[in-house]
């Protein structure tokens, strides 16, 4: 009996201790996401205020009249830009250009590149992918005068090119790095296989491992759109005509332009986090598929 009643204790206590280290895992995850959402709720908040009310003392929060008409005015930028004909449609779609020909032009050459590091062998292999490697630590901004005046000596200044070209060369080190690690997982039988089928190397690559490296290529897709969608250090660069500004670029008119109207500049960055948003949700499965399995074999 006293044996038994032992036993009984003992897991009752271990699942008084489940359960609580549940509440607490739960209660942290919850703490995190109010975090986490905070800052979007008071943007999403602000953009619903007049202009007087932005900055009330004590703040507020939800407004009892929400202005729902700041979302069209932040959209349809009037003066002297609309009379060139150029508002926040000129910009997403500029953007959308910038943003869709990266990715692609990342998903092809990082994959080119890393199917050579990963399945070629040829003398110096291991050293070049270290040499790629070390090239994440030189800081963009060592980079980044020598890069304009090659691209300006080339022409390219208030063009796309800069912002397009670079993504078809190579894809950058850590895209590289992150497919190649991805091919390394898939078993070398399979090239072995497709070479007795009669397949050269382009055939293994494109008709073998390319499918098999989805979750890889969305991931980096993903990591790329994102980055260009948001990026506003390099269009600010090489964009000086106002009709190729991208969405980044756009959000300075809110300054210069309409003033501080911080009610309008939060509608309008409201508005272009969704397509992000959007993309990353539909790329959910294949981008966390594609974090979770690089690296291991």
């Amino acid at each position: 009996m006293n044996s038994t009643g032992v036993q009984s204790n003992f897991w009752s206590s271990k699942k008084r201790t489940e359960r609580i280290t549940k509440i607490a895992v739960w209660l942290i995850l919850v703490l995190g996401s109010v975090t986490m959402l905070l800052p979007i709720f008071w943007m999403f908040s602000t953009a619903l205020k007049t202009e007087a009310t932005v900055f009330a003392t004590p703040p507020i929060w939800i407004p009892l009249h929400p202005l729902w008409k700041n979302f069209v005015d932040a959209w349809n930028i009037d003066g002297i830009y609309k009379s060139q004909g150029v508002n926040f449609t000129t910009y997403t779609i500029n953007t959308i250009i910038i943003s869709v020909s990266n990715a692609i032009g990342v998903m092809i050459s990082s994959a080119v590149v890393a199917y050579a590091f990963a399945r070629l062998r040829f003398p110096g292999r291991d050293v070049l992918f270290l040499l790629c490697l070390a090239t994440l630590m030189i800081p963009y901004q060592v980079t980044m005068i020598p890069t304009f005046i090659l691209f300006r000596n080339l022409g390219w200044y208030n063009t796309y090119y800069p912002l397009i070209v670079p993504a078809f060369l190579g894809g950058g080190a850590f895209n590289i790095f992150l497919v190649r690690q991805f091919f390394m997982t898939i078993p070398y039988e399979l090239d072995e296989a497709g070479k007795i089928d009669g397949c050269s190397h382009l055939g293994i690559f494109y008709r073998i491992l390319l499918p098999l490296c989805k979750p890889a290529l969305a991931t980096v897709g993903v990591f790329s759109f994102v980055y260009n969608w948001n990026d506003f250090l390099n269009p600010l660069i090489y964009i000086n005509s106002n009709s190729k500004y991208t969405l980044t670029l756009g959000l300075t008119n809110f300054v210069s332009f309409y003033g501080q109207q911080y009610n309008l500049l939060m509608a309008a960055s409201l508005v272009i986090s969704i397509p992000v948003i959007i993309i990353f949700l539909i790329g959910n499965q294949y981008f966390i598929r594609g974090i979770a399995t690089t690296g291991f074999k």
